[in-house]
This record gives C-alpha cells, sequence and structure tokens, in this order.
C-alpha cells in the first residue's frame, strides 16, 4: 500500500542517494578529462565526468585519440563535448608557411566535431616567429583565421582562439590578454570564430576580469576557467568567481564553462569547492 510514510522514505532515500560528490552544479560547467582523473585510462574519465554530475566534457588535441569510443562513452552518459583542440602552438598560426596545413587540419577537424557532436574547436596564435614583429604575427593570425571562415561557416564549428598568458605558463607566445585578441576576431568578423576566454590566462595578463568580459563579450565563444596562483579549482586563489560567474548571467554568456584546471588536492574535493563557489 502506498502511503504518506512510503512517500516520506521514498523522499528522504532520493536525498540521501545524492552525494555532494555528484549532485547537479548550477553552473554548466565542462570539465577538462586531460587535466582530471589523470590515473583513469581516458574514457573511464568520461564515466567519472558522468558519474560526478557533469553534462559536459573538454579535452585537448583528437589526434592519437578513439574518436568513435569517445562518441560512444558520451552518448550512453548523456555528456556533450563542450570543445577540443583543433591546432596548437605548433607550427604557428602566426606564420603564413603554415596557413595551407591549418585549412586541411581545420578540415579534419571539423569532421571530428560532427561525429562527437561538438559545437567548438580550440585553435592557438603561435609562439613568437623569428624575426617578425608582433604586428605581423597578429596579421598573419587574422590572414589565417580568414581564410577558413568559409570552411567553419559551412560545417557549422565554431572556431574559438585562445590567448595565453605570457608571465607564468607560456612565455614566448605571441598572443595574450583579451585586447589582441578582440581586434583580431572583429577584424575577422565571423559568427563562428571567437575567442576562448580563458580567465585564469586573463587575471595574469591583465586583471579587471568583469571590466574586460563587458568590453568584449560580443567576440567570446566560450569561457574556461582556474584560479590563481597554482591553475586549480576556483575557490583555491585570489578570484572571486562568484561576481565573476554573475557578470557573465548578466552579459548573457549562457554557454558551458571549461574548468581547464587541476584540482588541488582530489577530485572529490574539487567538487565540493565548485559547489561552494556557485
Amino acid at each position: 500500500m502506498f502511503t504518506t510514510t512510503t512517500l516520506i522514505f521514498s523522499s528522504v532515500m532520493f536525498v540521501a542517494s545524492i552525494t555532494p560528490e555528484s549532485k547537479p552544479f548550477e553552473e554548466n560547467y565542462a570539465v577538462n578529462i586531460e587535466m582530471w582523473w589523470r590515473e583513469l585510462p581516458f574514457i573511464d574519465r568520461i564515466h567519472a565526468a558522468a558519474d560526478a554530475g557533469f553534462k559536459h566534457i573538454e579535452f585537448w588535441p583528437w589526434q592519437g585519440k578513439d574518436i568513435d569510443a569517445i562518441a560512444n562513452a558520451c552518448e550512453e552518459r548523456g555528456i556533450e563535448v563542450a570543445q577540443f583542440t583543433a591546432w596548437g602552438f605548433t607550427p604557428g598560426l602566426n606564420n603564413p608557411k603554415n596557413h595551407e596545413k591549418f585549412a586541411e587540419e581545420i578540415k579534419k577537424s571539423c569532421a571530428i566535431a560532427k561525429r562527437l557532436k561538438c559545437k567548438r574547436m580550440t585553435v592557438v596564435g603561435g609562439n613568437d616567429q623569428p624575426d617578425m614583429t608582433q604586428k605581423v604575427m597578429h596579421q598573419n593570425i587574422i590572414d589565417g583565421l580568414t581564410s577558413v571562415k568559409p570552411i567553419v561557416e559551412e560545417a557549422g564549428i565554431m572556431l574559438i582562439l585562445e590567448p595565453m598568458n605570457i608571465r607564468v605558463d607560456h612565455k614566448g607566445h605571441c598572443l595574450y590578454g583579451s585586447e589582441d585578441a578582440v581586434r583580431i576576431c572583429r577584424e575577422v568578423d565571423s559568427p563562428m570564430i571567437k575567442i576562448n576566454w580563458d580567465l585564469y590566462h586573463m587575471q595574469i595578463s591583465e586583471g579587471d576580469l568583469c571590466g574586460r568580459l563587458r568590453d568584449g563579450i560580443d567576440q567570446i565563444g566560450y569561457i574556461q576557467v582556474a584560479d590563481h596562483p597554482g591553475r586549480h579549482e576556483p575557490g583555491t586563489g585570489e578570484i572571486y568567481y562568484p561576481r565573476v560567474y554573475q557578470e557573465l548571467k548578466q552579459l548573457g554568456y549562457t554557454g558551458p564553462i571549461g574548468l581547464e584546471c587541476s584540482p588541488a588536492d582530489s577530485e572529490k574535493k574539487a567538487i565540493q569547492r565548485l559547489h561552494q563557489q556557485e
């Protein structure tokens, strides 16, 4: 017989089954499975992400990975691939001799993105090139991105250009901070070429996180987070992420937020900190 007592017991059991490590997140996080659960085989990390309550994942280059296995695991667990890396630091997008290869890789990566039902792919500007000024390198990035506009627009896959920081992680990289990235993407002028706005890099390069977000919101295609110092999860460093999340909501950003950070302690503790920041 179904009684009030039965209903109360069932409710208690349901609530008890939602642990702090598996309850839904208020923020639309995409956990980076290159940096989380590193002791697990790659496909098992997708299952770990789902078990922890994440709805999105991200990862670095697709080359060398079992794409069918990734697609199958994501479909099985209801996980979406938010983004992956289509073009990394080398060879540099900031050198025109690499633009033909860049276009070829973007075509291949669009096919991979469609297999994974992924909407975004990260590209990197490149490290400093010998005998090239920063102005010339940035123009080369504009030219390279412009050359693949028809490819990504036809595919409906967004390229997201990621500025780095040169103070801590990527000394010798040609693109850092938001101003140049915003200018580059505005000049390219495509709805399918925007910025991977990593707030960890932005904090180190320029600070004023909320003000810079307001300045560049029209060119933001994706958000990534980590705290500083340490590049660990929000809540471990100097950035007050609840205020930044509030700003993003006010600006109308509704996309995933990539957790490109390594847990400071364990994944379990990192998840608890994430909930505390919401």
